[in-house]
């Protein structure tokens, strides 16, 4: 029997490619098999992973609960002995604020000077920035001062200001000022002062060591012998403490608390000093007694 050379390589290529299709299928389920394997290898740890992060979420909630009751005790028992440490210390005073910051606190500061005897006789307040150029304008349309540079307008506004408290110079000044939309003033200027507190600091920038309002309206204030106080809140972006300290005056970084606000009538019952938690303060608060 003659044998077909062609046959036998067609059945030998039939043989290679059957076990090269087995060797294929075979390989297949092989590696779907190491898959489903890893896959399922890779959701445990998943799972296990997500059950420690649920553990911990947990324990931060409960933890941050807890943080929120002991804050709110810790403010609550402040409130009840901020008119204890205070009480009587400012008797008969007479204060002025000042705000030059952009934004009004002055409520914590009248409590606390009230709550301390004292009476505050008026509240000023710097609306906006005096050197962007809306308010330059505003300020250039006072009498009087339309040829005045930058500089020149920030001390004759700080001199205004402080002539009105004092009840010195021309009445109609502040009141331009306050119909120009440049000041809000309430209370009542003229009164004796025992002393003025500027709130500062700024949210948008850094004191213009130039031109400042307040500098110049604290060198006025000394001058005349009335003692100052430069406060700020803790959250302010821009600190003006450095630069009021250098005018020796004390200060209080930390206005918008409890301690902040016993160091401030602690300061003007005569215990001067940088308090607060700032970098530029010497300490929390002036040494404190019941007596």
């Amino acid at each position: 029997m003659i044998i077909d050379f062609r046959y036998h390589i067609a059945s030998l290529a039939a043989v290679f490619l059957a076990l090269g299709l087995g060797i294929l299928v075979g390989g297949i389920f092989l590696k779907s098999d190491i898959v489903v394997s890893r896959q399922k290898e890779l959701t445990d740890r998943l799972e296990v992973q997500i059950e420690q992060l649920r553990k911990k979420n947990e324990t931060v909630e409960n933890e941050l609960s807890s943080l929120k009751l002991n804050y709110k005790a810790q403010g609550d028992f402040e409130k009840q002995v901020l008119p204890l440490l205070v009480k009587g210390r400012l008797q008969g005073y007479n204060l002025a604020i000042i705000e030059t910051n952009n934004y009004s606190f002055s409520n914590n500061i009248i409590e606390a000077v009230q709550l301390s005897g004292a009476e505050v006789s008026s509240v000023t307040t710097l609306i906006g920035d005096p050197n962007e150029p809306a308010n330059k304008e505003l300020l250039k349309g006072q009498k009087g001062w339309e040829n005045l540079n930058e500089n020149q307008l920030a001390v004759r506004l700080a001199g205004a200001i402080v002539e009105g408290l004092l009840g010195a110079g021309d009445p109609e000044q502040v009141n331009s000022l306050v119909k120009a939309g440049l000041l809000k003033v309430s209370g009542e200027y003229g009164k004796p002062l025992n002393g003025v507190i500027i709130a500062g600091g700024s949210q948008e920038h850094e004191i213009d060591k130039n031109s400042s309002v307040d500098l110049s309206m604290i060198d006025l204030l000394l001058a005349r012998q009335i003692p100052v106080y430069g406060v700020e809140e803790t959250t302010t972006a821009f600190s003006y403490m450095k630069e009021y300290q250098k005018k020796r005056i004390s200060t209080v970084d930390d206005i918008d608390t409890v301690s902040g606000q016993t160091a401030l009538v602690m300061a003007i019952a005569g215990q001067a000093g940088h308090y607060g938690i700032k970098p530029t303060a010497q300490k929390l608060v002036p040494a404190l007694s019941l007596e």
